[in-house]
């Protein structure tokens, strides 16, 4: 199976939805291919948007976490999208609406057909909270694979950098082939070839067909 080479620089917005209701309007969940990238609120989810497509402003960055309540989608070409999810966990909001997130999310994660993976993005100075934890067992129980990308790398020495990436990789082992876990920087474009390489894996129809037939037989 070949990888489908996507020009990532393409990268367009599309749609935003309140829910995953909204989102099967708009977009049927058995219709082409998506990635979805989820974080807490701090972990630096739009900058690594903005880093891997090298465009400055296709998802917006804000100093108070959890500004982004939507669920955001944003088009490759035709049939692949890129989909970022609501920041969970740090914002200063209502509980009941920091509630209504966590069941938005896991929805999309059960029941998206057309979803092919999960970044599942983590300050590198601070991984593996419980709400990470949560979605990572949330995507694999769900059979979707997952990349823990361990962000703001480059706020680490090369020695603590990859003593943390390591444990994190030791933590996540029981995972098996479902998590790969990867050093990120937006700034620096540290680990973006890798990323890149995988989200080309992902994006390519015959790998989500086979994920889904994996899936049926089991």
């Amino acid at each position: 199976m070949s990888e489908s080479q996507i020009d990532f620089r393409q990268t367009k917005f599309l749609i935003s939805a309140p829910d995953i209701a909204h989102l099967d309007q708009y977009l049927p969940g058995d219709v082409g291919v998506e990635i979805a990238f989820a974080g807490r609120s701090n972990a630096g989810k739009s900058s690594a948007l903005n880093a891997l497509t090298e465009q400055k402003s296709l998802a917006r960055t804000s100093k108070t976490p959890g500004r982004t309540q939507l669920i955001n989608v944003f088009s490759l070409d035709a049939d692949r999208r890129l989909v970022d999810l609501p920041g969970y966990g740090f914002a200063k909001v209502p509980l009941a609406l920091k509630n209504k997130w966590q069941q938005a999310l896991g929805e999309y994660l059960q029941k998206r057909a057309c979803l092919s993976g999960v970044v599942v993005l983590m300050d590198i100075r601070h991984p593996l909270k419980d709400l990470d934890m949560q979605m990572i067992e949330w995507a694999v129980f769900s059979e979707i694979p997952v990349l823990a990308l361990l962000t703001k790398s480059d706020k680490l020495a090369q020695n603590v950098k990859m003593k943390t990436v390591n444990a994190v990789r030791k933590d996540l082992a029981k995972f098996g082939d479902w998590v790969q876990v990867e050093p990120f920087s937006s700034t620096k474009g540290t680990g973006k070839p890798k990323v890149l390489s995988i989200l080309n894996k992902w994006c390519n129809p015959q790998w989500l067909l086979e994920q889904q037939a994996q899936r049926e037989q089991e």
